[in-house]
């Protein structure tokens, strides 16, 4: 879907993974507004602020760790996710629950109930 807008608005981009794109050049303030709206359509958020994309790097993290992954992990989840996200934890901790009004433990106590449901 995204590829889709992307290519329709005639932006080149170097990467697009799930959650992230990087584009070749600077995007002109209209095609950004055009892009989200677009995005808007489908169902799809365009996130502009940094600690909005931080929030969901954390939140993608922690679906990956606990529901898409059937080993458990070899270190605590606080390590995992500074490991993987190349922060401090607590930097992590409080950006979350600054952000989302939910502490970032009370999140992944959240999502294990849930693997554990299905």
């Amino acid at each position: 879907m995204v590829k889709e807008e992307l290519t329709k608005l005639g932006l080149d981009y170097v990467t697009l993974n799930l959650g992230m794109v990087e584009t070749k050049e600077e995007i002109t303030h209209e095609k950004r507004i055009q892009l989200k709206n677009n995005l808007l359509k489908s169902g799809l958020e365009l996130l502009d602020d940094k600690k909005s994309i931080l929030i969901e790097k954390i939140k993608n993290a922690i679906i990956e760790m606990i529901h898409h992954t059937d080993e458990i992990p070899k270190t605590n989840y606080s390590g995992y996710l500074s490991e993987k996200l190349g922060y401090d934890y607590t930097y992590l901790s409080n950006t979350f629950s600054e952000v989302k009004g939910i502490t970032l433990q009370h999140y992944i106590i959240k999502h294990k109930i849930e693997r554990v449901k299905v």
